[in-house]
């Protein structure tokens, strides 16, 4: 497995596995400790695994989180999805870039999302599953959602959304949804083997 930075995004990495193939189909692992610590992410962080399922055309996003954000690992474990990161730090050096890629199940790459950072997908398949490893265990209450067809992102979807949740559905534009909460970023960042602190 190799770490491959995103330059768009500051902080955010591809996690490339090595698939081992024969006429069986393939192995690979899709999560080292070691490897993910080399690039400055304490790996012992994440606290919690989830999986969503989505069918065709499904689109879930912009989400992230109020105040000390979240990290997250996010991989396609089946299908396809038009996957989709902003970075909403304040002082983040590439504050309000994009990055848009596709992740498959046929690689099994895993995206690192930093905190600060909005997330969202849309499925190309059917169905389309995504995993998701997370640094801070899940609060509602901190849940914050913008708009994914805000002008000011522009996100260029593949095509209009053919399911989302009312949540999506309704959700405010950017300045909006911002104007109500607090972005801070860089827990569980590890610099020279200790944790930074919050």
């Amino acid at each position: 497995m190799k770490a491959i930075p995103l330059p768009e995004i500051d902080g955010a990495y591809l996690f490339e596995p090595t698939p081992h193939v024969d006429d069986r189909g393939f192995f690979c692992r899709t999560f080292d400790k070691e490897v993910v610590r080399s690039v400055g992410i304490d790996p012992d962080s994440f606290t919690q695994d989830s999986v969503s399922r989505s069918a065709f055309g499904v689109l879930r996003g912009m989400h992230l989180r109020s105040g000390l954000g979240e990290a997250k690992l996010v991989r396609c474990s089946y299908g396809r999805v038009f996957d989709v990161i902003v970075d909403l730090r304040p002082n983040s050096l590439t504050h309000m870039n994009q990055k848009h890629l596709e992740l498959s199940g046929d690689t099994q790459v895993t995206l690192y999302v930093p905190a600060g950072c909005a997330h969202g997908f849309q499925a190309l398949t059917d169905p389309a599953d995504v995993s998701y490893r997370i640094d801070r265990a899940h609060n509602p209450a901190e849940d914050v959602t913008i708009a994914f067809d805000d002008e000011e992102l522009a996100i260029p979807w593949p095509f209009p959304p053919l399911r989302m949740s009312e949540r999506d559905r309704s959700a405010p534009p950017l300045a909006e949804a911002l104007g109500r909460t607090t972005i801070d970023h860089g827990l569980h960042r590890v610099e020279r083997g200790e944790q930074t602190p919050p």
